[in-house]
């Protein structure tokens, strides 16, 4: 079954086909005439794609150049088996995009797993992150058990962490969260304006679902390493930190994870939204204009 459309303008939206260590990665882009500043790469979170960026990239693009791309295992990029899928994997795709495709100072902007991969790859590439925006953005820090979210979380809430073991209840679980009923109910689960949980959205996270490799990908919700710890990523960080708090967002104790943000990185700027845990969607046009008003003072 083909992969949905993206819901963006056609005009000036360039599919653009790139690989990583030999594999098929999807990945657009799109600019103005004149672009100011640095470039952008917007990276989504787990179970996402491109498409996730549908109310941000037309409006970001009228003053940047701006690029998105599904990581491996996600959305319209390949999903084979054997990949060691992780925060490793996804920074240095994340890193590699920037150094070969873009080629200048970025600013590397992601939500929830997404955002641990942008600012791991902040951290890596040094002078050619501009800067790093975070989106209620998951990962650890030193000495805390990477609690699973999202999708892991409903996981162990409907069976338990000892059954998930069994590959057949894994296999059940998966079905039944693809499901476009499952996908519509989590969705209102984690927006608090339910305005953008629409067809579009549900489809764009179902058909991807369907590849013969999503199952895989699906497991390593279960066991991905939990990767570097997010206070010494931001130790590493040389570039400006952003910090945009979905403030509603029932998958995380955002106050509490705020705070923690806080201590260790405390010359961030912040901008707390009332919305849920992607604000990029749900409150695209405040999300849209901390960006642009951050990203004129760098």
């Amino acid at each position: 079954m083909a992969a949905p459309v993206l819901s963006l303008p056609a005009e000036g939206v360039e599919q653009l086909p790139w690989s990583y260590q030999g594999q098929a990665v999807h990945s657009l882009s799109r600019c103005p005439d004149q672009p100011v500043g640095p470039a952008l790469l917007l990276v989504h979170g787990f179970g996402a794609s491109t498409d996730h960026w549908r109310h941000n990239i037309p409006v970001l693009a009228e003053r940047h150049e701006v690029h998105a791309l599904d990581l491996l295992g996600f959305g319209r990029s390949v999903k084979p088996p054997g990949l060691p899928y992780g925060g490793a994997l996804w920074r240095d795709q994340l890193v590699a995009y920037v150094q070969e495709r873009i080629g200048r100072p970025t600013v590397l902007v992601g939500n929830s797993l997404g955002g641990y991969s942008a600012l791991a790859a902040g951290a890596a590439l040094g002078p050619l992150a501009a800067g790093v925006a975070l989106l209620n953005a998951a990962g650890p820090f030193s000495g805390e058990a990477s609690e699973p979210r999202g999708w892991g979380a409903i996981a162990r809430r409907t069976i338990g962490s000892a059954l998930l073991k069994s590959p057949v209840l894994q296999r059940l679980l998966f079905e039944n969260l693809r499901r476009p009923a499952t996908i519509r109910r989590t969705l209102n689960q984690v927006y608090i304006d339910k305005t953008n949980v629409d067809d579009a959205l549900v489809e764009a996270i179902r058909i991807p679902s369907l590849d013969p490799g999503a199952f895989g990908v699906f497991r390593t919700v279960f066991d991905i390493p939990s990767g570097q710890p997010l206070d010494e990523l931001f130790a590493a960080l040389q570039a400006p930190l952003l910090l945009l708090w979905g403030i509603r967002d029932p998958w995380i104790n955002a106050a509490g994870r705020r705070a923690q943000f806080q201590r260790h990185a405390p010359g961030a700027t912040e901008v707390v939204l009332e919305a849920g845990h992607c604000p990029h969607d749900e409150v695209p046009e405040l999300v849209n204009r901390a960006l642009l008003d951050w990203m004129a003072g760098l």
